[in-house]
């Protein structure tokens, strides 16, 4: 395939774009931010004349530079907004720059919501569903299993629009799409009434988790457990379905918790744990012991959400669900056999099968193992180990995560690759959306 050049754009050179987590950075030579389809697409076309490559950037809560670009990099901070809610279809379509809280928010009050979610709500909608952005449920997949209808500006700056009935090809791929297929314009979810989840969270011993874990998982519409390395302790978290009435956490107890705990207290101990790595492992044992169960009710964004002030990097892979306890058992083996210091808890969660061709999920019943350190810890040594682990249960790295995996990897474990980069080959044969990171994940 071809590649596009760079050349110096009209206009003056853009400021330097950052993600999250500060370790991944891009220096376009031009920046825009439409507020409008058609100002969208009018930007992509004048990069095209200008021969410039072009990335679509959301808030930066990817980990990888999958929206670095040194041509044209779009923000997102005026295309927002819901535009259509359809009661009948029960969907809504929002601009792709909507952050997901405000979509959450503006859903609630219109007594409408998402089925599932991730567990935070700062991305744009474009870029949570683009990398796949999942949450935990035994019944209900991810953002992009939730998608009707999809809006996209292509490589020569038209606009089509794609569903399961209209360009179904373009819309099976494009769900999870890494900005690789065109810009993402809007996305219309499929929504239902809002209804109440009641939130169970519980401390256990791993042994205990691991050993119902099957039972667990099939028992709850929404399990997820935190394992703290260099201990036996893990939290559970269980939501479920509730007929309310709703019991929302006391505002000065989910500060607490959520705030002052979760965020400010964790905060200063990675900090320590950064400073002096050999505490960490004390650290774990205290925080293990101070964990507490609780209950609550509220409407679904506020229990499936919760904030992450604490800044970090991340891995996480899909492996299919018979492997997670053992992989999680080989993962604990590898920590204590080593002189590892490792300061954040590991995340599972859970999700059933899909049908979208780059989905971690496409296929098969899933199960996520992501680990995490501090921003500014050295990460690669534990990172790798970890890889090494999930790679031997033929897992999937999540798309947006840090890994070491290529295409020809990926090519194994996902069946359908093939198909998505045909795709990628019809509607960008000159690669106007590629960068250096797409080309290691996708191919040339």
């Amino acid at each position: 395939m071809g590649t596009l050049a760079s050349r110096p754009p009209r206009g003056s050179a853009a400021p330097t774009w950052r993600n999250w987590a500060g370790n991944a950075t891009a220096s376009p030579l031009r920046t825009v931010a439409p507020s409008t389809t058609e100002g969208l697409a009018e930007a992509v076309r004048r990069a095209a004349e200008d021969g410039l490559t072009v990335k679509a950037a959301g808030t930066g809560h990817s980990f990888t530079p999958v929206a670095a670009t040194d041509g044209m990099l779009i923000r997102p901070d005026r295309l927002t907004g819901i535009r259509r809610v359809d009661r009948e279809a029960m969907t809504v379509s929002a601009a792709a720059g909507t952050p997901l809280r405000r979509l959450n928010r503006e859903l609630a009050a219109e007594g409408l919501s998402l089925a599932n979610m991730g567990d935070i709500m700062e991305q744009t909608v474009s870029g949570a569903i683009s990398t796949g952005t999942h949450g935990t449920g035994r019944d209900s997949g991810s953002l992009a299993a939730q998608v009707r209808e999809l809006e996209m500006v292509l490589a020569d700056g038209s606009v089509l629009r794609c569903s399961a009935r209209e360009n179904a090809d373009v819309f099976a791929a494009a769900r999870i799409g890494l900005g690789a297929l065109g810009v993402i314009s809007e996305v219309t979810f499929a929504v239902e009434p809002l209804f109440l989840l009641t939130a169970r969270e519980e401390p256990m011993r791993l042994e205990e988790v691991l050993a119902g874990f099957g039972e667990l998982a099939a028992g709850n519409e929404h399990f997820e457990f935190y394992w703290f390395p260099h201990t036996d302790r893990c939290v559970t978290k269980r939501n479920n379905r509730s007929p309310g009435p709703a019991a929302p956490l006391p505002r000065l107890g989910g500060w607490l918790a959520d705030e002052f705990l979760s965020n400010g207290v964790f905060q200063a101990a990675c900090s320590v744990g950064r400073a002096v790595p050999a505490a960490v492992p004390g650290i774990a044992r205290i925080a293990g012991r101070a964990l507490s169960a609780r209950t609550y009710t509220d409407v679904p964004y506020k229990v499936f959400t919760s904030p992450r002030r604490v800044r970090f990097v991340e891995m996480e892979y899909a492996l299919p669900r018979e492997a997670a306890v053992e992989a999680l058992r080989e993962l604990r083996a590898v920590v204590d056999g080593s002189d590892l210091r490792v300061d954040f808890p590991v995340e599972v969660r859970i999700a059933p099968a899909d049908d979208i061709p780059l989905s971690t999920a496409s296929g098969r019943e899933t199960a996520y193992l992501a680990v995490h350190l501090y921003r500014g810890t050295p990460y690669r040594r534990y990172f790798t180990a970890a890889e090494q682990v999930m790679v031997a249960h033929g897992g999937r790295p999540h798309w947006g995560k840090l890994h070491s995996r290529d295409a020809e990897y990926l090519a194994g474990v996902y069946p359908r690759f093939g198909e998505f980069t045909a795709l990628r080959d019809r509607l960008d044969p000159d690669r106007m959306f590629a960068n250096d990171h797409l080309r290691r994940v996708l191919g040339d």
